[in-house]
């Protein structure tokens, strides 16, 4: 340590030269929480990309609406246990606008798990994963604008990537593929509303009651249409706990902390893995890709990169939407020069 040369009061309770060493620790402090938070990240987007494996699995031996109807009422659960005090940040409108989110939401659901019982988990979570670049030109054709260009090249990516993908198995082009992809375009409408009408509300608050709104609707129409009504088996209680507590509240809790700490786009650059994870673990489930679908899957990867940060860096300070799901409600938050805030 060097010696002080301030004056005499400072060098004797001396606190003026361990100061710059006080800032390295909390500089190498900061940095290992970043990490950690980082590699939090990683694991919900690994998690959510094993998912799609897991439900498949789950959904061909009970019925959707059942499935996801006890999900998401586990899900209820689990957050309010990991959220209490979610009541007090409802206001005027938040019940009537996550109602309108959750149209979307349920839409989504319903036809992703709808169609991973008529195609492979990794063609699903590539092809769900396409609502990075439908949701651009979703937004250009309701605000009436000319989409960016870095929109319109990650489409074109993306559409080749899907016609490459769609011959990658002998069966080609499917009608799960075609749920797949409509779960998609509803993912993309649901965006919209939190990026629209959803800034005015917390989004703890809206996430609460989109996944009540969801489980509530499907339990009732899986009561009402899908009889004899079964009792889960045990696997279908592990993929139900899974997908119900880790994959989505947990999953939520880890993404809300995680944007107080890192950037919009690293965020979002991490969670983008998503579909990359569920490739990889359809793989080991003995999904065969092959060339073409690996081409398809890279090509559809790079679309999204494009659409979502080239397009996000061309306007600073612009809402990213985070789709904390595939797996779980989108939340907007706002980039400032100090990090970043949640949008309510």
């Amino acid at each position: 340590m060097e010696r002080c040369r301030a004056a005499p009061a400072c060098r004797r309770d001396r606190r003026c030269c361990t100061r710059g060493r006080r800032g390295e620790q909390l500089l190498v402090t900061e940095s290992s929480r970043r990490l950690w938070v980082t590699l939090a990240l990683v694991g919900v987007a690994a998690l959510w990309g094993g998912t799609f494996v897991m439900v498949k699995e789950a959904v061909s031996e009970y019925p959707i609406y059942g499935f996801i109807g006890w999900r998401f009422l586990i899900a209820v659960v689990a957050f309010l246990i990991l959220f209490p005090g979610t009541f007090r940040r409802f206001r005027p409108g938040t019940v009537r606008v996550g109602l309108f989110a959750g149209v979307f939401l349920i839409a989504g659901y319903i036809f992703q798990t709808w169609g991973l019982q008529g195609t492979t988990a990794s063609k699903a979570a590539f092809i769900t994963g396409m609502f990075v670049v439908i949701t651009p030109v979703m937004q250009a054709v309701v605000l009436r604008r000319t989409p960016r260009a870095t929109t319109v090249a990650g489409v074109a990516l993306a559409v080749v990537g899907l016609w490459l993908l769609s011959g990658a198995s002998s069966g080609g082009w499917s009608a799960g593929d075609s749920r797949t992809l409509l779960c998609a375009f509803a993912y993309s409408g649901h965006m919209i509303v939190l990026g629209g009408p959803g800034r005015d509300h917390d989004a703890r608050a809206l996430t609460l009651v989109q996944l009540a709104v969801t489980g509530l609707v499907c339990g009732a129409v899986s009561l009402a249409i899908e009889r004899p009504y079964a009792w889960p088996s045990s696997q279908v209680w592990v993929a139900l706990v899974v997908t119900g507590v880790l994959a989505s509240a947990v999953a939520f809790a880890v993404q809300t902390y995680a944007q107080r700490i890192l950037s919009p786009t690293k965020t979002a650059l991490v969670l983008i893995m998503e579909p990359a994870f569920g490739g990889f673990f359809g793989w080991l489930a003995g999904d065969a890709l092959g060339i073409r679908g690996v081409a398809g899957s890279a090509l559809i990867l790079g679309g999204m990169l494009v659409a979502e940060f080239l397009g996000s860096a061309a306007e600073s300070g612009e809402h990213v939407l985070l789709e904390a799901s595939i797996e779980g409600p989108a939340v907007a938050v706002i980039e400032t020069d100090g990090g970043i805030t949640p949008s309510e």
